[in-house]
């Protein structure tokens, strides 16, 4: 009986952290009765994407500027031109709003953190996945020292938590390493590019969605900021960049003729 209540125990413990990680992390939270907590989950939408935005939009300039010395269609060179103006005029103005809302520069971020609507990662303080896994690690140490009830199970249970424990890691490694493999899904591939036969049409293919995925991030920002400056810019975002991709493709269907 014992053995059982600890198992249910580090079963509902586990999962209890799990699921704390992840809602804190998910693109779009639930609402809370609190209006000071929906307001606070608010104004993290306007200043996640920011911090989200920000580097995705410096992939495409990178792009862009590719373009502007590699391609050889006009059409190609006219929108890296519009690509380039359009969102380094878009980065300054979220570095602008950044420094006056929040304070502070714009902390540098990476796509393999976590969710643009998950709390925004503090420099040193390692991976979601990772805080996870010590916040775990440190209440089952609370719970297993010397004193604590669940001490005084025996050798048998403690051994149960531990594999819990072991189990638990191998489930956090394979959430790591379904997020890299997201990043590199999401991130374009500069060497790819630098060394296509076709430039266009590699330049094409990466910025398609590239372009599909800042229209997302922008989807689900423009129903959930606060600020009316985000809002604005992520429905410019969302018209002039699926404007660019359907262009995109068309493109592809008249070269492959």
């Amino acid at each position: 009986m014992k053995n059982k209540f600890l198992i249910y125990s580090l079963a509902g413990l586990l999962s209890s952290v799990a699921v704390t990680c992840f809602a804190d992390s998910i693109h779009a939270q639930s609402p809370t009765a609190s209006e000071n907590s929906q307001q606070s989950r608010s104004m993290q939408v306007d200043q996640h994407f920011i911090e989200m935005m920000i580097p995705h939009h410096q992939d495409a300039i990178a792009m862009a500027d590719l373009a502007l010395t590699r391609s050889q269609r006009p059409e190609v060179k006219k929108m890296a031109e519009a690509i380039k103006q359009d969102q380094t005029r878009e980065i300054q103005e979220m570095r602008t709003w950044y420094k006056q809302w929040y304070g502070k520069e714009v902390p540098l971020t990476s796509m393999t953190d976590m969710g643009m609507m998950g709390n925004s990662p503090k420099q040193g303080s390692g991976s979601p996945m990772m805080n996870m896994d010590k916040n775990m690690m440190s209440m089952m140490h609370n719970m297993m020292s010397e004193g604590s009830p669940m001490m005084n199970m025996g050798k048998d249970s403690m051994s149960m938590g531990y594999d819990m424990i072991a189990m638990g890691h191998r489930m956090m490694s394979m959430g790591q390493n379904m997020m890299n493999m997201g990043h590199s899904m999401m991130s374009m591939d500069i060497d790819a590019l630098k060394t296509a036969s076709d430039f266009d049409k590699e330049f094409v293919r990466q910025m398609i969605p590239h372009h599909q995925m800042a229209v997302k991030m922008a989807q689900m920002t423009s129903g959930r900021a606060t600020r009316p400056e985000i809002r604005t810019l992520a429905q410019s975002i969302i018209k002039s960049q699926n404007a660019e991709i359907m262009q995109m493709k068309g493109w592809q269907q008249a070269w492959n003729q």
